[in-house]
């Protein structure tokens, strides 16, 4: 079934990186990749434009079936596949529930990193302002102790939603963004030790981000707050 997918992806994004994970915990490897690169605009080529009229990344299709949002395309393949690989979504009620919850609330966390690191990328020059930067900044800070607080109450060794599921694929890569950003491992301890626990799983490594892969030098953006 792999053979009839198509993923076109960038490097370092965490909803591509969603997608790429599910597919290698549902056992879907062999599927045809290509690599694009946001800097040259080729999430803008006409190739991404035919399958996302918006010209964003990623751009799935599984046969003639097209799926653009990461979050779809994940539900799509952990139900599509759903006696193959890893089972994604927990069958208790309780688990299943917290699972929605923080897979819906892991794209609030993605907007809040955007809103910071690429603030000064987004809003025209004449547009940027210290106090709209302090803002963005207080509003992440705010969401990340959140995420502390949801981790605090996760038993050592534990995922978001008691065994691995989709709420661990929308939320990590998240997680492993702002740490390559410079968010400080000592005022986020338990978010610190969520990343340590699933930065070697299999899935997640066969899917690390080739260029943070070739320089492990990151990034301070995250480092204040």
């Amino acid at each position: 079934m792999a053979k009839l997918m198509t993923l076109l992806w960038g490097a370092g994004s965490p909803p591509c990186w969603r997608v790429m994970i599910t597919l290698e915990e549902k056992k879907l490897q062999g599927y045809k990749h290509k690599l694009l690169s946001f800097e040259k605009g080729e999430h803008k080529s006409q190739e991404v434009l035919e399958i996302n009229p918006r010209g964003q990344l990623p751009a799935f299709k599984h046969g003639n079936i097209i799926l653009n949002e990461s979050l779809a395309t994940c539900l799509y393949l952990e139900n599509q596949f759903k006696s193959q690989g890893i089972q994604l979504i927990p069958d208790s009620p309780e688990d299943h529930a917290v699972m929605y919850q923080r897979m819906m609330e892991g794209l609030t966390l993605t907007d809040k990193l955007n809103s910071v690191i690429y603030y000064d990328q987004s809003v025209p020059e004449e547009e940027i302002h210290d106090s709209a930067v302090k803002r963005n900044k207080e509003a992440l800070t705010t969401e990340l102790k959140l995420w502390e607080g949801y981790l605090h109450n996760v038993a050592a060794g534990s995922y978001l939603a008691g065994s691995f599921s989709l709420a661990d694929v929308i939320v990590f890569p998240n997680v492993a963004y702002a740490f390559r950003f410079g968010l400080s491992v000592g005022c986020y301890p338990k978010l610190a030790k969520y990343y340590s626990l699933l930065k070697n799983r299999p899935s997640i490594k066969a899917t690390w981000p080739p260029h943070w892969v070739a320089s492990r030098n990151g990034y301070d953006i995250l480092k204040d707050l």
